[in-house]
């Protein structure tokens, strides 16, 4: 019954007599008492006698009835639980005061929580509010032990090239929450996700990977609290370990946190036999701690000065916005993120993670970021990790907190610059046309459209590392883009002073909801401008969930503390809603046949990539085209040397229909240098797909290189070249 200190948490002990390790790095405290309550049992204290580096560390005796090497009744060993311990386990810390002897209340006194707990659970509701919600701010919690026993049947998981991933943002609760075909009981929770009417929507629209807002526990912020508000997205994590419990079903819920954790795991199980990879957006970078006013909960208790950022006088370095910031430039901070990943992975069989806020992740002592720090080197040479998609948002309010493609190799980036391109392109553009401008020229969106690749090229990386999108969780739906020139954020109750004021977005004439046919009209087309767009460019794209279905907000850019409406899927699908979904489903359908048609190396080696840019005349494009204002209109040829499918699209972004010259085939080869041979030999182009709705009743009509060929105004057309 020899005590370690390592692992951290509460494991059985390896000497299999039913006692269990407990280890905590606590280095802000002297001494430290382990407080617990088995199931039916009173609350006890146990101080934990050794101390190393920081660490406190013992073994808790099994009860004298137990029996060695078994845990909680007919429970294994093996299933991470012990006698001493056994699953349902509640329990804390506290610092060892002298002469205490009354063991504390954890339901009237916040004891720290376990940073490597595996369960939480709330006691008790803050005192002295009205109505709380379930993660109500100044409630008092406790980690509580689960049983690892889900017997895992996704023994073939899906394998998935990069290149050909498309990412799915979603949130757990607000994907199923309004779905008519879902069973009441199973809307909004990890159930609902695996059942067949979700998975079958997701399977047929096409994407290979969902990555889910954080569904690690988290809590409110105080201000919701006192609003009446809550946290909906989630980024305000009480634990790195722990599943939240709001997202199970009430059954689930009523059964305990190890129930909740094998929803979730059924849940990204279900998901991987529908062929779908499980990303996990992850906020390692602050906690629901908040600032220094706000009272412990975990990690302030346990070593204040060393889980969080401070400056040479002792106050917090906030380079998150949310009042305190991980110390990634502390050894067991930096091993607790990975302990973390590795869980998720090995435990709950997730294939990538998105970071927010990742620069933080990356600042060393003097709060610098390095895209050498030793926690990218550690997840560059995990085993666990190895094949795990580690994505960055790759900024943060801290100075140099833009970071966007300097990320180490291996990584992918969200791409901003990419976001902010397609938004000028096709909002602020024909805003500025609609007032008499040019509405600019074809340069910028050419540049991410072909992967980004002065950002990302000059770190060694290709256009693989760039995760392109238009919208994101945060900001404006796409729909809201083109319905909404400012911000309508009334809802937060935050004088409409949350949220950015910089959205690229263009209302088409008329603020918000239009009973205006030709402008509805209009405001479609542009949604399908940009999901073509987003679709056929170099990276790697996500879209976001309701995009699609031309999912509103009404106008909130920052709708995170709106779990109602406001936030949820709609799934009512009008004539518009219709015909965006099937164009939708057609996109990825066109990327998916067009990927399948190149070499498997495609895109990772740039020197055998074509990427050909025409004018109208079907010539290449010269500089003065490239920078001339009003020069909207150009013709993009993307294939591969040794391909089997050479793509084109034509985009007009003028306010006018335009006659193109498809490019000769004489022309495309000569521009064309390939030593394994060029994949077009007869110079045919048929139409794939349209945005605008007339040319796309012409699919499948075919073109011989030069035609001429008629493309309507603020549109895209699509063609396979053989």
């Amino acid at each position: 019954m020899q005590a370690r200190s390592y692992p951290l948490g509460v494991h059985p002990s390896r000497s299999g007599d039913g006692s269990a390790n407990v280890a905590v790095y606590a280095p802000g405290v002297a001494e430290l008492e382990l407080v617990y309550q088995r199931p039916g049992g009173s609350w006890r204290r146990h101080r934990l006698r050794g101390h190393n580096h920081g660490i406190h560390y013992d073994t808790v005796p099994p009860p004298l009835r137990s029996s060695p090497g078994t845990g909680s009744g007919s429970q294994p060993a093996e299933h991470d639980v012990c006698a001493a311990m056994p699953e349902g386990t509640r329990y804390g810390f506290e610092q060892s005061s002298p002469g205490a002897k009354r063991t504390p209340n954890p339901e009237r006194q916040q004891i720290m929580l376990d940073p490597y707990g595996r369960g939480l659970t709330r006691l008790s509701p803050p005192a002295g509010v009205g109505n709380p919600g379930p993660d109500a701010y100044g409630g008092t919690y406790v980690s509580e032990i689960v049983a690892q026993d889900h017997e895992w049947q996704d023994h073939d998981r899906p394998s998935i090239a990069w290149r050909d991933t498309i990412i799915y943002e979603a949130h757990v609760k607000g994907l199923t929450m309004l779905h008519p075909d879902l069973p009441e009981e199973l809307r909004g929770t990890y159930a609902g996700l695996a059942h067949p009417v979700i998975l079958g929507y997701l399977q047929e629209l096409g994407i290979t990977a969902i990555e889910l807002l954080p569904i690690h526990a988290h809590l409110d912020e105080p201000h919701l609290t006192r609003n009446g508000l809550s946290n909906y997205w989630g980024y305000n994590t009480l634990s790195f370990f722990a599943p939240h419990h709001g997202y199970a079903t009430r059954a689930a819920q009523e059964s305990g946190p190890t129930a909740v954790l094998n929803e979730f795991k059924r849940a990204v199980e279900a998901l991987h036999g529908a062929g779908i990879q499980v990303f996990l957006d992850v906020v390692y970078n602050h906690t629901a701690e908040g600032g220094s006013e706000e009272p412990a909960y975990c990690w302030r208790g346990l070593g204040d000065r060393h889980y969080y950022r401070h400056d040479t006088h002792g106050n917090y370095v906030d380079v998150t916005g949310c009042g305190n910031s991980m110390n990634f430039a502390d050894a067991q901070v930096v091993r607790m993120a990975l302990d973390s990943l590795r869980y998720w992975v090995t435990e709950c069989h997730i294939d990538g993670f998105r970071f927010d806020l990742a620069p933080e992740l990356g600042r060393d002592e003097n709060h610098h970021f390095t895209r050498n720090h030793p926690f990218f080197v550690a997840v560059a040479t995990d085993p666990v990790l190895q094949g795990v998609r580690m994505i960055s948002e790759p900024w943060d309010v801290g100075a140099g907190g833009w970071q966007t493609g300097r990320f180490p190799t291996g990584w992918a980036d969200w791409n901003d610059t990419y976001r902010d391109t397609v938004r000028d392109f096709w909002l602020s553009g024909q805003r500025t046309m609609a007032r008499g401008g040019g509405g600019g020229n074809a340069g910028r969106l050419a540049g991410v459209i072909s992967g980004s690749a002065d950002m990302f090229a000059p770190e060694g990386r290709t256009t693989l590392a760039s995760v392109n999108f238009v919208t994101a969780h945060d900001g404006f739906t796409m729909y809201d883009l083109t319905a909404y020139d400012g911000k309508h954020n009334q809802a937060n109750l935050e004088n409409n002073a949350d949220g950015t004021n910089d959205n690229h977005s263009w209302n088409h004439g008329e603020e918000g909801v239009s009973d205006t046919v030709g402008r509805r009209s209009a405001r479609a087309k542009t949604v399908r401008n940009m999901m073509a767009t987003l679709l056929l460019s170099q990276g790697i794209p996500m879209l976001t969930a309701g995009d699609e279905l031309l999912r509103t907000q009404g106008g909130n850019n920052n709708a995170y503390c709106q779990d109602n409406r406001i936030s949820w899927v709609d799934w009512q699908l009008t004539p518009w809603r219709r015909s965006m979904l099937k164009t939708t489903k057609r996109l990825i359908a066109v990327r998916k046949a067009f990927l399948a048609g190149q070499p498997s190396h495609f895109p990772a080696r740039p020197e055998d990539v074509l990427l050909h840019w025409y004018g109208p005349a079907g010539l290449p494009m010269t500089p003065q085209l490239w920078q001339t204002d009003g020069s909207r209109v150009v013709q993009v040829l993307l294939g591969s040397c040794g391909g089997e499918l050479v793509g084109t699209f034509v985009i007009n972004g003028s306010n006018e229909p335009v006659t193109v010259t498809l490019p000769g085939l004489e022309e495309l080869h000569t521009q064309a240098k390939c030593a394994t041979g060029y994949p077009v030999t007869r110079g045919v182009y048929q139409l794939v797909l349209a945005t605008d709705s007339e040319l796309n009743e012409k699919v499948d009509v075919e073109f011989t290189s030069g035609d001429a060929c008629r493309i309507p105004a603020q549109s895209i057309a699509m063609f396979s070249l053989a």
